[in-house]
């Protein structure tokens, strides 16, 4: 993307869409945006006709591609695999996500994502590790014979090297003891963001954990957490109360009913954000998503739906990942819970790249930030991809 001029865009500003607009693209940023004409000597004109022209989407929380699944073969070309799906349908930022594991495994994924990094930081900026320190109460579809409290000898060889690569951890802050979650803030490496989730906490525990400044996001809101009760608030009533948390949502239809989804971005507004949670998917020109999965005592089974994208099921009956992409879930809110365009496209856009601590490089259509732009029609189906 060397030299080029978009015009005739409707352009996504964060807030608002600006129309019959120009973006000049040179050196892999963002030079000018404006509604006025702009001289670009030797650009490569493209013009979009009124679609969209939107950032990348940003997905926090993933864990396949089409075929390749980062627990089952954690390497470098799994998780190119996993960057190449999604970046089909529009996603330009990913973090793939590990759910729990053996040591062995989270730090093959780790070192696999570290060498993807190098390559492309922006695309890939580090890895998601979800749990295996949960309360099994609220483990969901993860596999019970690794979910468990680290003792302090594998919390100091997880952080003993490429600790920087880690960008979220998904922990339930309840399960550890007080000297073992101390141990966790004083080793993880600043860069790296603590997660409530999977957790079975009391409003009190979750809100105390919430208060030490250390845990300032949540996992998949209403999932695997302790419910909102009138005696007892629980994880949920937590998260709604707290002033700062930011929280992510599943908007696929099955994780969160829509009227879910609308009164979480009533209550929590910029401070909600969406992901795919994908084991695998399946964008336009992709074959699958993949039937059938094992790993161990991991099983699950790709359940085809009518009326949306279908959802991975285990042989528990538990809902175990979604088989979407990030835009799906912007069509999602728009289309199913009422939000207004703008409020969801920037919970996949700009409210993801600052909770990932990128917010001042990609996530926005403005001059000066990276080139990482995404082509819509009005139905939101993704036409283009530029990075």
């Amino acid at each position: 993307m060397n030299n080029i001029l978009f015009q005739r865009a409707t352009v996504f500003l964060d807030d608002r869409f600006l129309t019959n607009a120009s973006v000049h693209i040179a050196d892999g940023r963002i030079q000018t945006v404006s509604d006025q004409p702009v001289d670009a000597p030797g650009a490569t004109v493209i013009d979009l006709a009124d679609d969209y022209l939107v950032p990348g989407l940003i997905d926090l929380q993933l864990y396949g591609g089409s075929q390749l699944f980062l627990n089952e073969i954690p390497t470098p070309d799994t998780v190119r695999h996993i960057f190449d799906t999604h970046n089909r349908n529009g996603t330009t930022t990913l973090l793939p996500t590990i759910h729990s594991t053996s040591l062995d495994v989270m730090q093959q994924a780790m070192d696999a994502v570290q060498v993807v990094r190098a390559e492309n930081p922006m695309g890939v900026p580090g890895i998601h590790i979800e749990g295996p320190y949960f309360n099994p109460i609220k483990r969901g579809a993860h596999s019970a014979a690794f979910v468990r409290v680290p003792d302090e000898a594998e919390l100091n060889t997880l952080f003993s090297r490429n600790a920087d690569i880690i960008r979220i951890l998904t922990l339930a802050p309840e399960m550890l003891p007080p000297a073992r979650l101390q141990q966790l803030f004083d080793l993880k490496h600043p860069n790296t963001r603590l997660s409530l989730g999977h957790s079975n906490a009391t409003y009190r525990q979750a809100t105390d954990a919430l208060n030490t400044g250390q845990i300032p996001l949540a996992t998949h809101l209403y999932n695997a957490m302790r419910g909102y009760e009138s005696r007892e608030p629980g994880v949920v009533g937590a998260i709604f109360d707290h002033p700062t948390v930011c929280t992510s949502l599943v908007a696929d239809g099955y994780h969160c009913d829509p009227a879910t989804i609308r009164i979480a971005h009533r209550l929590l507004g910029d401070r909600l954000f969406l992901i795919s949670d994908a084991l695998f998917a399946a964008p336009p020109g992709v074959d699958g998503p993949r039937p059938t999965f094992t790993l161990g005592e991991f099983v699950v089974h790709y359940a085809t739906d009518p009326n949306g994208p279908g959802r991975y099921m285990n042989d528990e009956g538990k809902l175990a990942g979604s088989a979407l992409t990030l835009i799906d879930c912007v069509r999602v809110c728009v289309e199913k819970a009422g939000l207004p365009l703008t409020d969801a496209l920037r919970k996949a856009t700009s409210i993801p790249a600052d909770v990932a601590g990128l917010g001042d490089q990609i996530g926005r259509v403005q001059a000066g930030y990276a080139a990482r732009l995404v082509r819509l029609d009005k139905a939101l189906n993704v036409q283009a991809v530029w990075q």
